[in-house]
């Protein structure tokens, strides 16, 4: 074999090795699954999500009594409409129905009504009772806006997300963020915080078991942490650089001693 083609060969096997592949293995998502045949379980694991102070409704309220209607829908609509006659203050206002301290909404017209640990249909519900002596025969539907949930590390968007669907799943936001990156270790953690604690959740994205998990469905501010493998750990940022190098110097070695 000739010197430079030697050096060839080198050059070949130190990148293949600076880019070795993850192991197969341990890539796949539910692995203990029965993949030829059709299985079946009950879901147990779902609560439905409740109102908590803090939050923030959007609240449409439809009726016969038009105007009415739109008094109660005024900060819900605004942002969609011109925005040529708004003050500053208006510009930055908060839009939807804030739930105080006390669990309390404040409607025009009406006051103060509690509606904490109701989920967004019963609340919807407990409105159109309450409000049935101002609108006439009024529809109200009631949406949590500002459930949100962040995803961070080895995925290819990190970013935090506003959740449309009050039934979303870790997989739903994994989902958002465009799936893990094939070097991100399938076993994640879910941080939430419950009744003034943080609880640090591992979940196995390898095992269907996770479908049975009291945390696979999200919360409110749940943050879902993807860990990166070693291999990403070490080459992050500086696998190109490297293999530049290598491929510099032996381009060098083989000129000099081809002369």
């Amino acid at each position: 074999m000739k010197l430079k083609h030697l050096l060839t060969f080198i050059t070949a096997v130190l990148l293949l090795s600076n880019f070795s592949c993850t192991s197969y293995k341990n890539i796949p998502y539910l692995q203990d699954l029965n993949r030829d045949s059709i299985s079946r379980e009950k879901i147990s694991n779902y609560t439905q999500l409740t109102i908590q102070n803090g939050d923030l409704l959007g609240i449409h309220f439809v009726s016969l009594s038009l105007e009415a209607s739109a008094m109660f829908n005024y900060n819900l609509e605004r942002p969609y409409g011109p925005t040529g006659n708004l003050t500053g203050s208006e510009e930055n206002a908060v839009v939807g129905y804030f739930v105080d301290n006390d669990g309390n909404i404040s409607l025009p017209l009406y006051g103060k009504i509690k509606v904490t640990g109701m989920t967004t249909t019963e609340a919807g519900h407990y409105l159109e009772e309450k409000l049935a002596t101002v609108l006439t025969k009024p529809s109200i539907n009631v949406r949590i806006q500002n459930f949100r949930v962040a995803v961070l590390g080895d995925v290819k968007s990190p970013n935090s997300y506003t959740m449309v669907n009050e039934r979303a799943t870790v997989l739903d936001a994994l989902s958002m963020a465009g799936d893990l990156n094939i070097t991100g270790i399938r076993k994640i953690t879910l941080i939430r915080e419950i009744d003034g604690e943080r609880v640090y959740v591992p979940l196995n994205l390898q095992s269907k078991d996770i479908f049975k998990s009291p945390y696979f469905y999200l919360k409110k501010n749940d943050v879902i942490y993807v860990t990166p493998n070693e291999q990403r750990a070490a080459n992050d940022g500086s696998t190109f650089q490297r293999a530049g190098i290598i491929v510099s110097v032996l381009s060098i070695v083989a000129i000099l001693l081809t002369r």
